[in-house]
């Protein structure tokens, strides 16, 4: 049932004046519970008037449900008027009328709601442990007041534990992921800054956060609010100010960290399909001037041996920096198509970029059909004129219904054009070199100027200012308090259906994502890759996301790792930053580590400004063995990373994952954020510092074991800091006991690689045993799914059965790995320990070999495919490894077995089984 109970706090007037001053509050008139018992809603009324911010709204009607069986929906809004929220087109949730998989009574779920009547607040609690999740009611206890509801302000608070771990609230830069709550404050107003700036409110709108507490212990909450807000957090609470829309709350039970991922993901939208060649090496520079520089730069990598996927310009390609146009002299058309198909032909591809603002110009095509099809966001009904890189330009507004159609036209010319193959979305926050609520033509004409291409050159003007181009409260953007049109969009712009661009600047990128992947999916028939820069909840059920403009310092390199891990929280798992760093001159040490690093970025990107030294990988003798050293894992490796988007998409789970998601009963990973996992088991641990040699990694319980040396292991019995050796080409990846990986051979593109045999490493630990999963398809199919003829899916287990060792797969929908001709060709066992055990009567292959001191063992294998004993050309290979490192006296496994020449097909189900004896 529903609990009323009064929560015991200090008076209201001994607080001090500033946590006090906004107002008293609301009390609960009237309380309804559904007939279902699911929901129930209720009435609030204004306690007493209060004019800072303006007037506030004297009714209030909340509703609380249960979306699903594990998120609790607690929504606030206005009683009498229809507020702004965030339309379902954009960012779709659970079903308004009945929820998603709501199973049972109010009491039968994990997260329960109760209140306080008079002033109103709520809390959220665990019902398995009664613990306090989120305690709007909380007055006197902690530095903040009631809960405040205006047209332009709107505040609310939580009190926290100062054991709980934050992560989430973003776009921001931080020398950390998990968050500093030593009375920070975050802005969220999506504005073209660039990423090398600390705790700014940059390119992305996310205000979402974990929170983990002992023993691991997560749960999720979501404000799903488009506008802007400040969010100030210190050690004991968290309050939301937001100027507008409604407090629309999402809490998810969890309870673990990687359960709070799936359940957001399942309430925004499970990250996109990528393509299987996005997960390949990708070569981007502002400032390539033609088509033979391009030509040389693929030239390059062939010549150095270094795997070269994607190929990418910038706006250097363009007519005057003009959409779905082509430079005629330097880039034209006929040389660039015959680039293209040449690139294609190597089993290459071809990114390019796009910025939303349309040129202002009477003879460019795509201007004409945008002003026929009246598609531009208005401003005093005209469209507004705005300035960035072709000189003065209207912006699409995707909330139109009409501009899928003119955008699907635009893309699909300029695709016979030039047969690209993804889209690059830059500049979509969106980003203005003007400022000012209306601007004009310059009367000279001159606009740009050719020497001051980034100067606003429009006639502009404050004038028509309006109370949301200057609202009440000013959120603290660029954290100066910028007004809002600041290198924007003014606040006072309007999009289709009189949307204020107040409540809807947030979502412009989001929308533009969202109508370019329909899009692209109509004109190319394949699943689509789009690189976006600006982001908002829910952006990675369409694109994926690279952290901006960085700069090549050792810093950046570090802080890449807590916004990669951040966006993999907030459903964004195809994210990376510019390897090499895009702004200053990078040197040959720092791309030395960032390539290792890089590499293991699940969106692997180098990338660098005009006005910077050239950073391609093979310019350097030592980068470019790292980069074939890293990028050589990578590609073998593109079996598994590729299995974990086939995760990424269908349960919302991050490629790239801090380390307490796979140990969150281990408080020591809580706080890491120089070392991360791709999936559950395999740990990065990169050099982040100037001349380091070696690197002080984190190793969790268990055994450990390199993969560039699987003979060397790591065995910890309690989690432990170890000392390993890092020479200038060397970056430490090690695989986690119990895991099966699938591999494949190196190749130079990833058609390349996806011809060799598949291979199988399979860490065995304490005990012994191991498990995996291998997702198949075509690589660019539009839908990613386990489906009859268009993919297999293949599960592996290893274990000790009887003494002997077994490994065997469980095999659905094998036809499509089958027809590919896919084949098992090597299995490497590392951990492996013998007994002495009965040997089998059925053997195809026999081995002896002597070890410890002389005690001889035999080994004998078999196979059976489809449950018929097969027939297997194989060799053995048993060795002892070196003696691993042990820490607190633990004992770790020290064999490595390898059978190869196996040849079984891995679209059938098969058995391995070893036996033994002394």
């Amino acid at each position: 049932m529903w609990v009323n109970f009064e929560i015991l706090f200090f008076t209201l007037l001994s607080l001090p004046l500033a946590c006090r001053a906004l107002g008293s509050g609301y009390t609960l008139t009237s309380i309804t519970q559904a007939p279902d018992g699911k929901s129930l809603t209720a009435q609030l009324q204004l306690i007493r008037n209060n004019s800072l911010y303006g007037a506030d709204i004297q009714q209030l009607k909340l509703l609380v449900r249960y979306e699903s069986n594990e998120c609790l929906r607690v929504y606030i809004t206005d009683a009498e008027k229809q507020r702004w929220e965030v339309p379902k087109e954009v960012v779709a949730r659970y079903n308004d009328d009945h929820g998603a998989n709501n199973d049972g009574s109010i009491n039968d779920h994990e997260l329960q709601f109760s209140y306080t009547k008079n002033p109103f607040g709520f809390a959220v609690t665990r019902s398995s442990n009664g613990e306090v999740l989120f305690n709007s009611s909380a007055q006197g206890q902690y530095p903040f007041g009631n809960m405040v509801f205006k047209d332009q302000y709107l505040e609310i608070s939580t009190g926290l534990p100062s054991t709980a771990s934050l992560y989430g609230l973003g776009e921001s830069t931080r020398p950390g992921f998990m968050l500093n709550r030593n009375g920070s404050q975050y802005t969220l107003w999506n504005l073209d800054i660039g990423s090398v700036n600390l705790y700014l409110d940059l390119y992305g709108f996310h205000p979402f956060y974990m929170d983990v507490r002992a023993g691991g212990v997560a749960h999720g909450v979501l404000l799903l609010n488009s506008n802007g807000m400040d969010i100030q957090y210190g050690s004991n609470y968290l309050t939301y100010r937001a100027i507008g829309g409604v407090l629309d709350f999402y809490f998810l039970s969890g309870p673990s960290p990687l359960s709070v991922v799936q359940q957001y993901t399942g309430l925004v939208g499970r990250p996109a399909p990528m393509p299987y060649w996005s997960f390949g090496f990708h070569q981007c520079r502002y400032g390539y001037k033609n088509i033979s520089d391009l030509k040389s730069v693929v030239a390059g990598y062939a010549e150095a041996k270094i795997p070269l996927e994607v190929m990418w310009t910038d706006i250097d390609y363009m007519d005057y920096y003009k959409d779905f146009t082509l430079d005629p002299v330097n880039f034209p058309q006929k040389e660039m198509k015959e680039f293209i198909e040449g690139i294609h032909a190597n089993g290459q591809k071809y990114v390019l970029i796009i910025d939303p603002g349309i040129s202002v110009n009477e003879t460019y095509k795509t201007f004409q059909r945008g002003i026929q099809e009246d598609i531009f966001v208005k401003k005093g009904g005209a469209p507004y004129l705005a300035q960035i890189w072709p000189g003065p330009v209207y912006f699409p507004d995707f909330l139109n219904p009409k501009t899928l159609s003119f955008w699907t036209n635009e893309i699909s010319e300029f695709h016979n054009m030039v047969p690209f193959d993804g889209l690059w979305l830059d500049m979509n926050e969106v980003s203005n070199f003007c400022s000012g609520i209306t601007c004009s033509l310059p009367k000279d004409g001159d606009c740009p100027r050719k020497d001051a291409q980034t100067d606003c050159c429009l006639v502009c003007s404050d004038a028509n200012k309006t109370i949301w181009d200057d609202p009440p409260y000013k959120i603290n953007a660029a954290g100066i308090h910028r007004p809002l049109g600041i290198n924007t969009m003014a606040a006072s712009a309007v999009h289709y259906n009189d949307i204020l661009e107040y409540n809807a600047h947030n979502l412009y990128g989001l929308t533009e994502v969202i109508v370019t992947n329909k899009a692209l999916k109509s004109v190319l028939n394949k699943r689509p890759f789009i690189l976006t820069r600006s982001t908002f909840v829910g952006s990675g059920n369409h694109a994926a996301h690279w952290t901006g403009d960085n700069a090549a310092t050792w810093d950046d390199l570090w802080y890449s790792i807590p916004t990669m891990l951040s966006f993999g929280l907030f459903g964004v798992p195809m994210v990376g930053a510019d390897i090499c760093g895009f702004a200053k001159d990078t040197t040959e040490e720092l791309c030395n580590r960032w390539i290792q690093l890089g590499s293991f970025y699940p969106f692997a990107r180098d990338h660098s400004d005009k006005y910077t030294i050239r950073q391609e990988l093979y310019l350097w003798k030592s980068v470019a063995e790292s980069a074939r050293k890293a990028l050589g894992l990578r590609y073998r490796l593109l079996p598994y990373i590729y299995t974990l988007s086939f995760e990424a998409h269908t349960k919302g789970f991050p490629i790239a994952r801090p380390l307490f998601f796979t140990f969150p009963n281990d408080t020591n990973t809580l706080g890491i954020s120089t070392q991360f996992l791709l999936g559950k088991g395999i740990l990065v641990s990169p050099v982040l510092k100037e001349g380091a040699r070696t690197v002080d990694a984190y190793f969790p319980k268990g055994t450990w074991y390199n993969l560039f040396n699987v003979s060397d292991s790591i065995t910890v019995e309690s989690g432990a800091y170890v000392k390993l050796q890092a020479p200038l080409d060397t970056i430490n990846v090690h695989v986690y006991e119990g895991t099966i990986l699938p591999m494949q051979e190196m190749g130079m593109t990833t058609r390349e690689a996806r011809k060799s045999p598949f291979s199988l490493v399979v860490a065995l630990g304490t005990g012994m045993e191991a498990n995996g999963e291998l997702y198949l398809d075509s690589g660019e199919d539009l839908e990613m799914q386990i489906e009859s003829g268009r993919s297999s899916y293949i599960e592996f287990y290893a274990n000790v059965v009887e003494g002997g060792l077994q490994l065997r797969s469980v095999v659905q929908m094998g036809e499509f790995a089958t027809e590919e001709g896919w084949i098992l060709q090597r299995v490497t066992v590392l951990g492996f320990n013998f007994s002495s055990v009965s040997v089998a009567d059925v053997s195809i292959a026999t081995a002896s070999f002597n070890c410890d001191g002389g005690k001889e063992f035999s080994i004998k294998l078999r196979t059976i495919v489809d449950g018929k004993s097969g027939s297997v050309a194989s060799s053995f290979s048993v060795k002892r490894t070196d003696a691993p490192p042990r820490i607190d006296d633990y004992d770790g496994p020290g064999f490595l077995l390898e059978i190869s020449n196996l040849a079984l097909p891995i679209g059938k189900n098969f058995e391995i089984l070893l036996t033994w004896k002394k």
